[in-house]
């Protein structure tokens, strides 16, 4: 019998985006009107059929092929938009491929989204008898694990609470516990982990580790590349729907950055949408590079077409490897961000000393007004350069100099 548990060939996948046209009156003569239109025109061209110009199609995916063996813990990497969520997607046949085949062969577990899977009017009880049975166990079979999936979760207090009245932590700990628990053959589990904090995203990498290692398969995605090398075996590297490599972690890694450096600005000067009524016009980083230790501004710009508020903003800063390393709250305590609608609205910051070390670094901003609450990743990268060093003091290799580059004076004698 063949070892492989999955195996994807040409998978492609398009969706039809709508684009919003510019709203007007329309009077019944207008209804009418079009509708005799559109009739006459297929009447005239029965062979042809009409396309609405203001939907557009986008392939998510486009001609994937690869094979996943048992017991390979696979992660799968990519920039935003890269495809990956849409693939871990269709593998969870939450969504059906617009073309190629997939075959699974196992029970599969997945934890996507915060939500997924349970039903936000049953317990916390109750849902880890419904997944249970969802993945195909009998009744028997999920109490044996029932002090595990509560304990592992740290959710014993409200175990019989409507899981609707959970924090997105609580709900993130127990759905992740019930997935990993249930031995399933194939676990998947998307960037949802980042919902936890440090210790739990610890116990998850450990569970997920110990899952690999008793010869059931994880896919892992996740923008954190460090937990992508300590985790994974191999390594899936998608590029705007594309499959641009598959084998060694560490090789696929590195194309990864690669790409990522080539593809990433100092600045942002094109126009992202970060919601409907807000839109980033600039995002600049001076100078860039800059010395350790040394004076950085940043210079962000945004748009509105109409009144809105800025409850919360700050400056994300990772590592080349996607660890956050930091960040510049910019929340103001006497007063919000307001933008009226007409005219740009810049926030300037100015870093007095910036301690990283020399590297690379991305950098992103987390909005929070009435339409999201979001971090936005990548819009910019930083490189620090190593402050001068003079004499004849040989510097410490970077991997040993750790992420902070410390100010501090020294004073010694007797």
């Amino acid at each position: 019998m063949t070892d492989t548990v999955i195996r994807v060939e040409n998978l492609s996948k398009k969706f039809i985006l709508g684009h919003q046209q510019q709203e007007r009156y329309t009077a019944l003569r207008d209804v009418i009107s079009n509708g005799v239109k559109s009739v006459g025109s297929r009447l005239r061209h029965p062979e042809k059929r009409l396309i609405d110009s203001s939907k557009q199609e986008f392939w998510a995916l486009k001609d994937v092929s690869f094979e996943i063996k048992q017991g390979d813990r696979i992660g799968v990497i990519g920039r935003n938009g890269a495809g990956k969520s849409t693939l871990l997607k269709i593998l969870s046949q939450i969504t059906e491929p617009t073309k190629g085949q997939i075959r699974i062969r196992g029970r599969i577990a997945t934890l996507l989204e915060v939500g997924t899977g349970f039903h936000p009017e049953l317990t916390g009880r109750e849902n880890i008898y419904l997944n249970g049975a969802i993945l195909g166990m009998s009744k028997e079979e999920i109490t044996k694990k029932f002090d595990e999936i509560v304990a592992f979760a740290e959710v014993e207090k409200f175990l019989d609470t409507p899981v609707k009245r959970y924090s997105s932590g609580m709900y993130v700990r127990l759905a992740f516990s019930v997935a990993a628990h249930l031995e399933p053959e194939i676990l998947i589990v998307d960037e949802v982990l980042a919902v936890g904090d440090a210790e739990f995203q610890k116990k998850c990498l450990g569970k997920m580790e110990e899952v690999g290692k008793d010869g059931r398969t994880v896919l892992f995605v996740s923008h954190n590349m460090a937990a992508i090398q300590v985790l994974c075996t191999k390594a899936i590297c998608l590029k705007q729907g594309s499959l641009i490599g598959y084998g060694d972690v560490a090789q696929q890694i590195e194309s990864y950055l690669n790409t990522y450096r080539s593809q990433v600005n100092s600045s942002t000067n094109t126009q992202i949408e970060l919601s409907k009524n807000l839109i980033l016009e600039k995002f600049d980083i001076a100078p860039n590079p800059v010395v350790s230790n040394s004076q950085l501004q940043f210079v962000i710009t945004f748009f509105s077409p109409k009144p809105t508020c800025l409850e919360d903003i700050s400056i994300l800063i990772y590592s080349s490897l996607g660890m956050r390393v930091g960040i510049l709250d910019l929340r103001q305590s006497n007063a919000k961000y307001q933008l009226d609608g007409k005219n740009r609205y810049t926030i300037t910051v100015n870093v007095n000393s910036f301690y990283l070390i020399e590297g690379d670094y991305r950098i992103g901003l987390y909005i929070k007004n009435e339409e999201v609450q979001k971090d936005f990743l990548d819009l910019a990268s930083l490189t620090v350069i190593d402050k001068p060093i003079t004499g004849e003091i040989i510097p410490y290799p970077n991997m040993h100099r750790g992420v902070v580059d410390f100010s501090f004076s020294i004073s010694s004698g007797y």
